[in-house]
Formats: structure tokens, C-alpha cells, sequence
């Protein structure tokens, strides 16, 4: 694993991950991964996608360049509420923002 900051892909709408991932960059941490497992992976390559247009009021104020640097899957075996284990696929998107942010007058 990278040294990243990590946020966490759930049930909240899009723009608040676009939120999170604008903050951390914002306090100089310029790497950030996405997680996200079984049905937020479809919101994590969103919010991925967001960032990296630069999409909407919010990602606007990402700096000049977001990339997608890496991006990794992988399934996971989770106890399941009747005892049994259950897999279930994650996603890990690691983002980049280069250059100098967009501050808004």
C-alpha cells in the first residue's frame, strides 16, 4: 500500500467523496486513494471521474491536473450475518493532483 490518504467510498452522495478528496489535497496530501467495495465501487470510478474533469463547483477548485495513477481490484471474504463468509469485490483508485489550485473569487 501507498502512503496515501485514504477516503473511504460508501453511501453518501458523490460530491461529498469530491469534498473529501479537494480537503486532503488542499492540506498537501497531493496522493489520495479511493476505496470502495461491492456496490460503491460504481461511485468510487465516479467520483474518480469527477475529480479528474474537474467537474461541478466543488472539483473545480482541485488543482490544475488530477490523474489516475493507479487503479487495483481485488475480493475480499467477509462474515456474513448467518455465520458463512461471503466475497465481495473491492476497488482501490489512487489519484494525483498537480499544479497549482483554482481558488474561486
Amino acid at each position: 500500500m501507498t502512503d496515501a490518504r485514504v477516503v473511504y467510498v460508501g453511501k453518501k452522495p458523490s460530491f461529498s467523496y469530491v469534498k473529501a478528496v479537494l480537503m486532503a489535497m488542499q492540506e498537501g496530501e497531493r496522493l489520495v486513494r479511493l476505496q470502495a467495495r461491492g456496490q460503491a465501487i460504481s461511485r468510487a470510478v465516479d467520483v474518480a471521474e469527477i475529480c479528474r474533469r474537474r467537474h461541478g463547483i466543488i472539483a473545480s477548485k482541485l488543482p490544475e491536473k488530477v490523474t489516475i495513477v493507479n487503479i487495483e481490484t481485488d475480493s475480499i471474504e467477509l462474515p456474513g450475518d448467518d455465520g458463512r463468509t461471503k466475497t465481495v469485490s473491492s476497488m482501490y483508485i489512487e489519484l494525483l493532483g498537480e499544479g497549482d489550485f483554482t481558488e474561486e473569487e
